[in-house]
């Protein structure tokens, strides 16, 4: 019997998510931390230079 394929399978796009490793791993906490603390850093410097 035949499998079924799917559009996102033929697309290669499961193909990514089963792709070995190669890498350092990042937590999903830490990254959003980062980018929170990029983005205030950001605003505050916008809001600083455009007052000045």
């Amino acid at each position: 019997m035949a499998s079924l394929s799917t559009p996102q399978q033929q697309a290669g796009v499961l193909s990514f998510y089963d792709a070995p490793e190669k890498g350092p791993m990042l937590n999903a906490k830490i990254f959003l931390i980062a980018v929170s603390v990029f983005a205030v850093i950001i605003i505050m410097l916008d809001h600083f230079i455009s007052a000045a």
